[in-house]
């Protein structure tokens, strides 16, 4: 098993997760993060902390595709490995639905 980052997270962004994880295993794109399924140890620490519930176990219905996503963008995507301020209008996309076919962006973030 291994921890995904699905759609949750598009234009929110927030890194609380990325602070806690033990291997680094976040990568940031323009507009959402990812998790290296490969570097992942699966530890769990970063669900709880994602204020989006972005974050959920590849076990979970509907985490294959996004397991795919993660694995293809941490290739592409910059390591972060520091919380860095979320977006000034994250809250008003938390919970919003329909997020990956309106706002998904395959560009790179700034990582640290």
């Amino acid at each position: 098993m291994t921890y995904i980052v699905n759609d949750n997270c598009i234009r929110c962004k927030y890194t609380d997760c990325v602070e806690v994880c033990p291997v680094d295993c976040f990568y940031e794109g323009e507009n959402m993060l990812v998790i290296d399924p490969d570097e992942c140890i699966d530890c769990g620490v970063c669900e709880p902390e994602c204020p989006a519930e972005a974050i959920l176990p590849d076990t979970d219905p509907g985490a294959e595709a996004w397991l795919k996503l993660n694995a293809d963008m941490a290739q592409k995507w910059p390591n972060i490995t520091r919380m860095i301020e979320a977006p000034a209008d994250a809250d008003e996309f938390k919970g919003v639905s329909g997020k990956f076919d309106k706002y998904f962006s395959d560009k790179p973030g700034e990582g640290n």
